[in-house]
């Protein structure tokens, strides 16, 4: 098992690496060049600058039974159908049930700002919202 983590804006890197290394679980950080991390303890992998270039390679790199985090409901797809376990960074776990809907919405959000309209976008993330 190995885990992956989508480290474009994703704000648990530092709290998924903690966790990784108490559990002595391999832990990758996939970024591209518009993102610099350093770590003890992860590898990290910086891809070329471009759309869906640290997605793609996320997907690519994960096999099955692989640990996936990732904010981006199209990649958490992509691992699903390879059989990963997909998490957001709040923890949502991405799965069979729910990934139809998200992909859905992710589109129709996409549509509303294409043709000119606005969306509210997700709560601010506080200190209370890392602990649970």
């Amino acid at each position: 098992m190995q885990v992956y983590i989508d480290a474009d804006g994703c704000p648990v890197v530092d709290i998924a690496i903690d966790i990784c290394k108490e559990r002595n679980i391999p832990v990758t950080l996939v970024c591209d060049t518009s993102h610099y991390f350093t770590s003890d303890y992860a590898d990290v992998i910086t891809v070329d600058k471009g759309p869906d270039s640290a997605d793609m390679k996320v997907a690519n790199l994960a096999y099955k039974g692989d640990i996936v985090i990732t904010q981006d409901y199209g990649v958490a797809a992509m691992c699903l159908a390879k059989r990963c376990i997909c998490l957001s960074q709040n923890g949502l776990v991405y799965d069979e049930s729910n990934i139809d809907s998200l992909l859905l919405s992710r589109h129709i959000a996409k549509k509303i700002r294409r043709s000119g309209g606005k969306l509210k976008g997700p709560h601010k993330k506080t200190k209370n919202s890392e602990q649970n």
